[in-house]
């Protein structure tokens, strides 16, 4: 574990139990069948369940993403779901020099120079989202998150679209396509309710000129990732902060970028990713088949079910690292994501906000808050301490 300098005030052991109760009722509430059989089956870092293999421990996840064949196309994976719903390529479902090419452009728009151009998009979201709390009124985080998604996507894009009508329809594909990749009933509809969501979405996002479906389809498929994972990811931080009383890391500027990396390691907005095995292989003993579904529950492997969050102890960067993939897998908006809680946290800090409401969002993608409200419990922090 990399060790940080201490700062003022340490969470106490029922504040973290506090925290992670509340963060669990996302998982409990909105996928229960599905959160029982990864509870049952994490005890081992590899566990077969008929035709599907869970993965658990850490090893064996980096081994699947980055030493495995994998079919990107298969129905039952996020770049099957990804076809299904637009044809053309996409990040997810592309092979060889075409994927690499496609990640790569995603990759340069995401980095470092990428992301603080966008930053005054979110910063701005973030400044008049926020300006209730300093007068003692009362916001929720939820809809807070969905604005700044879809504008900093719309920025991304370089599109004059509405940034609520953006988000909205990223989220409705993402809901209405996630039964395709996940255990369970498959509801009647859910494929044509998603493609027609999608054709909303890749409507708005159209881009001037002649950019044609694959491009279309490639930003639909950005917004689709960026939105649902940042409106997943943020009430869910806020709310562990809130609850485990991690306000004074938030407000310091050297802990802070640690918290961010472990409250991003805890909350692992994608917390399973659906894949399926191209070739025959063996991961920690256990025999994989050509065909295989695999589930890759990077919740599990990354540690967030067992280990708090810890700003002044983190987990090695390779282990928190794991919530956005591993090798020619790994999220190309993993610096985006961490840039966009960096500036929450800095903007909420002040304020120590607590949770005064917390709805489970039932139908969405990703396991999260349908609403989230907070308002300043102490009012704001002296000036020497913002």
């Amino acid at each position: 574990m990399t060790t940080v300098p201490a700062a003022p005030a340490t969470p106490t052991a029922s504040a973290l139990r506090a925290a992670r109760r509340r963060d669990r009722r996302v998982y409990t509430r909105s996928h229960p069948v599905l959160f029982a059989l990864l509870a049952a089956t994490r005890r081992r870092p590899v566990t077969r369940v008929g035709g599907t293999v869970l993965v658990h421990g850490s090893e064996p996840y980096r081994q699947v993403l980055t030493s495995v064949p994998l079919d990107r196309t298969a129905a039952g994976t996020t770049g099957g779901a990804a076809r299904a719903l637009s044809a053309g390529g996409t990040l997810f479902d592309q092979e060889g020099p075409g994927h690499r090419a496609a990640r790569r452009e995603a990759a340069d728009g995401l980095g470092a120079a990428g992301v603080e151009r966008l930053r005054p998009v979110w910063r701005e979201v973030l400044t008049r989202r926020l300006a209730p709390l300093g007068t003692g009124r009362a916001v929720d985080l939820v809809p807070l998150a969905r604005e700044l998604a879809g504008a900093t996507v719309c920025a991304l894009l370089g599109t004059a679209a509405d940034p609520q009508a953006v988000a909205a329809a990223a989220a409705e594909a993402a809901a209405a396509a996630v039964s395709d990749h996940l255990p369970g009933p498959r509801r009647p509809g859910t494929a044509r309710a998603a493609a027609a969501a999608t054709a909303r979405l890749e409507a708005l996002l159209a881009p001037a000129g002649s950019g044609g479906q694959q491009e279309s389809a490639l930003r639909a498929v950005l917004a689709v990732a960026a939105v649902n994972t940042t409106v997943a990811a943020l009430p869910r931080a806020a709310a562990w902060c809130a609850d485990a009383r991690l306000w004074d890391q938030a407000a310091d500027e050297l802990l802070r970028p640690s918290l961010t990396a472990e409250l991003l390691r805890v909350t692992a907005p994608s917390p399973l990713l659906p894949r399926v095995a191209a070739a025959s292989v063996e991961a920690a003993g256990c025999p994989i088949r050509a065909g295989d579904r695999l589930i890759l529950v990077a919740r599990h492997a990354a540690g967030a079910h067992s280990e708090p969050p810890d700003a002044r102890h983190p987990a090695p960067p390779a282990v928190a690292q794991l919530v956005f993939g591993a090798g020619t897998h790994a999220c190309p908006g993993a610096r985006l994501a961490r840039a966009q809680l960096d500036d929450t946290l800095a903007a909420l800090a002040p304020h120590r906000p607590a949770v005064l409401r917390a709805r489970v969002d039932r139908g969405a993608a990703l396991p999260g808050w349908r609403s989230l409200t907070v308002r300043a419990a102490d009012g704001p922090l002296p000036a020497e301490n913002r």
